[in-house]
């Protein structure tokens, strides 16, 4: 496994703890801990795809990522 693929792996990874805490009713999906996991693995993964320079995966996590900003500020605006 090499850098690209440890920084990707990580990044997902938090992606999807955030999705399993959210299915098992573990964290509420409109909290501020879900939106500060996809943030934090959206830019992770989206930094990844960044260093192999794959576009379709860039703009899919930089999208993901943009959206639980907003996510976040909302939240935190409450």
């Amino acid at each position: 496994m090499d850098y690209n693929d440890i920084i990707g792996t990580i990044g997902v990874g938090i992606i999807l703890i955030a999705y399993f805490l959210n299915i098992f009713s573990l964290i509420p999906k409109d909290g501020k801990f879900y939106f500060v996991l996809n943030v934090l693995g959206a830019s992770i993964a989206c930094y990844a795809s960044i260093l192999i320079y794959y576009m379709p995966f860039i703009i899919l996590e930089g999208t993901w990522a943009a959206v639980s900003v907003v996510g976040l500020i909302k939240c935190l605006k409450k």
